[in-house]
C-alpha cells in the first residue's frame, strides 16, 4: 500500500498563472519606481515651500533668536536660542519685566563685533543662520524692560534697589549670580534717575556688571532710552539648549500693585480734571433752559 505521502502528487501550476504573476510583479515594480521618481521629483517644491512658511512665520509671527553675549545671564546663556513672539504687541502694550527684542541700529553701537564674511557663500550662510536664529545679528539686542513711557526710574534707594515711581524692585529672581562665588549682583554700580519719554523704553539685562544697556547710553539723544518702534518682539521661551528649555515669564515683582498704578492713574486723573470744567458748563445750561 502506498503511503499518503508517497501518493501525494505536486500541483502543477497552469502556464497562464506563471504569465499573470510575473505580469503583476512587473506591474508592482514600475509603480514602486515611478512613486519614488515621483518622490524626489517633489522633494526640492517642498523643501522650497517649507522655508517660504517659515520666512512668512519669522517675518510676522515667531523668530528665533540666537544670544551671543552674557549680558542676560543667568536667565539666558551664551548660545541659547530663544523664540520671540512679534504678534503679541499687536494685542497688549509692552510691560515692565517683559524681556525683549528690539533693533538698536543707528542708535546703540554693537554689543559684540561680529567678523564680517569673507566671501559670498560664507554671507549666504550668515544670512540663512541668522533667520533662523542659529547664528548672532549684531544690530539685535535682548534685555529686560524696566520702565514704560512716563515711568520714574531710578537708583538707589537707601537699600540699594532700583526703584519705579518710587516703588522698589526685589530682583533677586533674576539679578546674575555667580556659580562659584554665589555673590549676585548689585542693581547697579552706577546711579541714575531718569524719566521715560513717550514712545521710550529703559531697559536693563540682568547680568548688570556686564550689560551695555540703558545705563550706559544716557549721553545718546535718548537718553539711554530706546524706541518703542524698534521692538522686534517678547522672547517668551528657550528652546535650545534642550536642557535648558523653560518659559520666559514676568517676575513678580512687576506685578506690585502700587508699581501697576502708579502711572495709569496719571492719565485718569488728568482726565477728571480736565471734564469738570465742561460738567460745569452743561449744568449752567441746563439750569438756565429751567
Amino acid at each position: 500500500m502506498r503511503s499518503e505521502a508517497e501518493g501525494a502528487v505536486p500541483e502543477e501550476k497552469e502556464p497562464g498563472d506563471s504569465a499573470e504573476e510575473t505580469a503583476d510583479d512587473s506591474e508592482d515594480d514600475g509603480k514602486r519606481k515611478k512613486k519614488q521618481g515621483s518622490f524626489w521629483k517633489e522633494l526640492p517644491v517642498l523643501i522650497v515651500v517649507a522655508v517660504v512658511l517659515a520666512l512668512i512665520i519669522k517675518a510676522f509671527a515667531v523668530q528665533a533668536f540666537y544670544i551671543p553675549s552674557g549680558s542676560m545671564e543667568n536667565t539666558l546663556q551664551v548660545g541659547d536660542r530663544v523664540l520671540v513672539n512679534k504678534i503679541v504687541y499687536h494685542t497688549r502694550d509692552i510691560a515692565r519685566g517683559d524681556v525683549i527684542v528690539f533693533n538698536g541700529l543707528d542708535s546703540w553701537d554693537p554689543e559684540i563685533q561680529v567678523e564680517e564674511p569673507g566671501n559670498p557663500v560664507s554671507k549666504a550662510l550668515r544670512a540663512v543662520g541668522t533667520a533662523f536664529g542659529v547664528a548672532p545679528n549684531e544690530k539685535d539686542y535682548i534685555k529686560r524692560v524696566i520702565g514704560i513711557p512716563g515711568d520714574h526710574v531710578k537708583c538707589c534707594d537707601a537699600k540699594g534697589r532700583v526703584t519705579v515711581n518710587g516703588v522698589a524692585l526685589d530682583e533677586n529672581s533674576y539679578l546674575f549670580t555667580d556659580p562659584i562665588t554665589h555673590e549676585r549682583n548689585k542693581p547697579s554700580n552706577d546711579p541714575f534717575d531718569v524719566t521715560v519719554k513717550p514712545g521710550q523704553l529703559w531697559v536693563m539685562g540682568d547680568h548688570r556688571e556686564l550689560s551695555y544697556d540703558s545705563r550706559s547710553h544716557r549721553g545718546d539723544p535718548g537718553g539711554g532710552t530706546i524706541p518703542i518702534d524698534r521692538v522686534i518682539g517678547r522672547a517668551f521661551v528657550i528652546v535650545w539648549p534642550l536642557d535648558r528649555m523653560d518659559t520666559l515669564p514676568i517676575p513678580d515683582t512687576f506685578k506690585q500693585n502700587a508699581l501697576a498704578a502708579a502711572l495709569p492713574a496719571t492719565p485718569y486723573a488728568l482726565g477728571v480734571i480736565c471734564t469738570l470744567p465742561l460738567a460745569y458748563l452743561l449744568r449752567r445750561r441746563r439750569l438756565k433752559n429751567i
